[in-house]
């Protein structure tokens, strides 16, 4: 008999069981210390878990490990939640917790025995794990201050309390997607969520222009067979879930189920073709038409952030977007922020599609007495232009895919960056990645770093890949960052990139973009300022 492929394996396993059906499997593996099934390991991730990397693992441990992953519903954390996350990192993984990319947190070093106790507290305090991952729709991305900035296009707020909703009173019909499926709905004027790399993102029009309209966008995505959104039309802010719906119905009825590599929508979308598909949308499933109109201007990705201290709409109070070390945030971090947050009188925190945090409701009163203490704290309120857009996954600590180790390399990158450029002010964004699984989001960032094998002296060593160039501006201005070919061992990475802006800085090239795009890959277009 032939062996079962990838997603012959993953297919047969979900037509099995639902992944939704798990739980009581893993309350019984808790109970009885029973030897898991492998098949239920893969449906595991249908409530936030995947076994760990064991490079960290002791050699006389036999313990399977997991990251465990929360989801939190448009990012925000209140205080007691808060509380209830650090109690979590410190009791049972190791103080270990993480921000992610889809404004959830992660912990490591979660043992099944200890998941009754962890699910209670996490369902006590109003929080799950439950499609945090797995082949089925994602924690949906929105902008952390929506509701705060008074500049923002739209407060979506609710919208993403109705998609939210709606797929989980129908989690039954999604629960078994080709792949993940990730949904962005942003009403931010900054566009600080990223529209252009999701399957679907909803995009509130600028203020000058109808608040209710909402650009569609489909097929964005990074790794290997990477794709900008396309803007398929406009919507009204009360069609958005029904679309978010009919999307999700095409990509499961029509998803590629014979190849995981090519399993995405946006696969779909490059078999069928970008009008084949919005047929079917229209005709087929909604029975109505979006909108015409060309896609409006999106923010240029280097300004795509809230840090530091700004008004909120609501009288009397601000808000303030902080940096987070790149090591992560810890169960020490967490307790820290719950104490800020009790001393100053805010009631609650948004993690940002950065890896970052907003506290959302600081007094006037209390905001300079806020930012000592977030700063006393370890957390960083005006971060330098290397921590502001720096970026790194799971990496080889934890991750099972990952080559090199991250988190702590691109924290020395940073702080080697800004002891040697003390006054630089243009924002350069870096990622760090593990593999080219595009976790951390390499491909849009100016440099990014990708885990793979480095030669010295005919001996493979863990090092990484630059990558260099990418950038969003939407459908027509956005490009990919390249390989560049040139590889580096992990301890001489901070000193290349160093040596890199080095050069920028002794050029006369009128940004840091135009100087990588002439000096690493695209010479006959740009040319040097005069």
């Amino acid at each position: 008999m032939a062996k079962e492929t990838a997603a012959q394996r993953v297919e047969r396993i979900k037509r099995t069981k639902d992944g939704l059906d798990v739980l009581d499997d893993i309350l019984h593996y808790a109970q009885t210390g029973q030897e898991i099934d492998p098949d239920d390991i893969d449906r595991f991730k249908w409530y936030g878990l995947y076994t760990q990397n064991k490079s960290l693992q002791a050699d006389d441990d036999p313990t399977l490990y997991f990251m465990l992953r929360v989801k939190l519903l448009g990012g925000l954390v209140t205080d007691d939640q808060l509380k209830t996350l650090a109690e979590i990192s410190r009791d049972f993984a190791r103080d270990t917790a993480d921000f992610t990319t889809r404004q959830d947190v992660q912990f490591h070093w979660i043992e099944v025995k200890n998941l009754p106790e962890i699910f209670d507290r996490l369902q006590k305090a109003g929080l799950t794990t439950q499609m945090a991952a797995g082949d089925c729709p994602r924690n949906i991305v929105s902008c952390p201050v929506n509701g705060l900035d008074p500049k923002e296009s739209a407060d979506v707020r609710s919208i993403v309390r109705q998609i939210n909703q709606l797929f989980d009173q129908k989690k039954r019909l999604f629960s078994n997607l080709p792949r993940k499926f990730k949904i962005s709905v942003c009403g931010c004027h900054k566009h600080c969520t990223n529209p252009e790399i999701h399957d679907l993102s909803f995009v509130a029009t600028p203020n000058d222009r109808h608040s209710d309209i909402f650009s569609v966008m489909v097929g964005g995505g990074l790794a290997k067979n990477k794709r900008f959104a396309t803007h398929i039309g406009y919507a009204y802010a009360h069609q958005l879930p029904e679309i978010a719906e009919a999307v999700a119905v095409i990509f499961r009825d029509y998803g590629n189920r014979e190849n995981r590599t090519k399993a995405r929508l946006r696969h779909l979308i490059d078999a069928w073709g970008v009008e084949h598909f919005k047929n079917i949308l229209e005709n087929k499933i909604l029975g109505y038409k979006l909108i015409k109109g060309s896609s409006h201007h999106l923010t240029p990705y280097p300004v795509r952030s809230h840090f530091g201290v700004h008004p909120s709409k609501e009288i009397g109070y601000n808000y303030i977007g902080c940096s987070v070390s790149t090591s992560g945030v810890g169960s020490g971090g967490l307790f820290s922020l719950y104490e800020v947050l009790k001393r100053i009188g805010a009631t609650a925190i948004r993690i940002t599609p950065t890896q970052d945090f907003i506290v959302t409701d600081v007094p006037e009163h209390k905001t300079v007495e806020a930012v000592s203490l977030l700063q006393e704290a370890g957390f960083t309120p005006f971060p330098s232009a290397f921590r502001s857009k720096t970026m790194a996954c799971t990496g080889l600590k934890y991750c099972k895919f990952a080559i090199s180790e991250t988190k702590d390399r691109a924290e020395e990158i940073v702080k080697y960056l800004e002891k040697r450029f003390p006054d630089f002010k243009e924002p350069i964004s870096i990622s760090v990645n593990g593999c080219p699984n595009s976790c951390a989001h390499p491909h849009i960032v100016d440099i990014g770093l990708m885990g793979t094998i480095v030669k010295q002296n005919d001996v493979r060593h863990q090092g990484f890949e630059l990558l260099f160039g990418g950038y969003l501006e939407g459908e027509d201005r956005s490009e990919f960052a390249i390989k560049s070919g040139i590889k580096v061992a992990p301890e001489d990475a901070a000193k290349v990139i160093g040596d890199i802006i080095e050069e920028y800085l002794g050029s006369n090239y009128i940004s840091f973009r135009h100087y990588i795009k002439e000096r690493f890959y695209e010479p006959e277009t740009i040319s040097a300022a005069s």
